[in-house]
């Protein structure tokens, strides 16, 4: 499955990692950077969305989405872990629980982009799942930032596959092809956010921003570890 990425925001926070175990499945190792675990909120919009070897549907194939997300990492291959992941599409939620076995829910989300930044107010409309809200203003600024390997803001985005378990709690991954993330240092200014409370997550302090304006993705079905 091919998309596109757009005006995408990390939002990271260091959080403890006895808060992520309890949520996360314990077949699934937590990943830390110098002994810290992260927590990143990540708006954008999805653009292009298609099947392999097929055109983009119209009206189906570009909505906003906001994934809720921390790391982990399985036989020595880092990957993502998402918790909740909201959007702007009936259509996507439905597929992408069925094939991906991801907690997808339905969400309004309004984004409003000028040239000073982007505006970004979610409210979820799912009746299967807790409530929740986002509201942002935030951009990028600055020149695009380098890539320096074993640099923490490498290490939050550089992962190439995503995790989540079976029916029968078996490791399923599924490989995401991409370039290296065009990063450049973000800016928000974040009204509500209430999208770590239904896992019980207090996010303290000012998070970590970045800011990628695009990137190209592929993303391959799930398999058996």
């Amino acid at each position: 499955m091919g998309q596109s990425w757009l005006d995408l925001l990390f939002a990271h926070w260091r959080v403890p990692e006895e808060a992520l175990r309890a949520v996360v499945p314990e077949q699934l190792p937590i990943d830390t950077y110098e002994g810290d675990a992260y927590l990143g909120i990540t708006p954008f919009c999805v653009s292009g969305l298609r099947l392999r070897g097929t055109a983009p549907a119209p009206g189906l194939s570009s909505f906003p989405e906001l994934n809720v997300r921390t790391y982990v990492s399985v036989e020595g291959k880092p990957g993502i872990y998402f918790l909740s992941l909201d959007a702007d599409s009936s259509a996507a939620v439905r597929a992408a629980r069925l094939t991906y076995r991801l907690p997808y829910f339905h969400s309004q989300i309004r984004v409003d982009a000028d040239e000073e930044g982007i505006g970004y107010d979610l409210l979820r409309i799912s009746d299967d799942g807790p409530p929740a809200y986002f509201t942002a203003r935030y951009g990028g600024e600055g020149p695009e930032l380098p890539v320096r390997d074993g640099s923490l803001e490498r290490w939050l985005t550089e992962r190439y596959c995503l995790y989540t378990l079976d029916e029968r709690g078996r490791i399923l991954r599924g490989d995401i092809h991409h370039p290296p993330w065009p990063l450049r240092r973000g800016w928000a200014e974040i009204e509500t956010n209430t999208m770590a409370m239904p896992f019980g997550i207090e996010l303290e302090g000012e998070p970590l921003l970045h800011f990628s304006p695009r990137q190209d993705v592929a993303i391959w079905t799930i398999r058996p570890v």
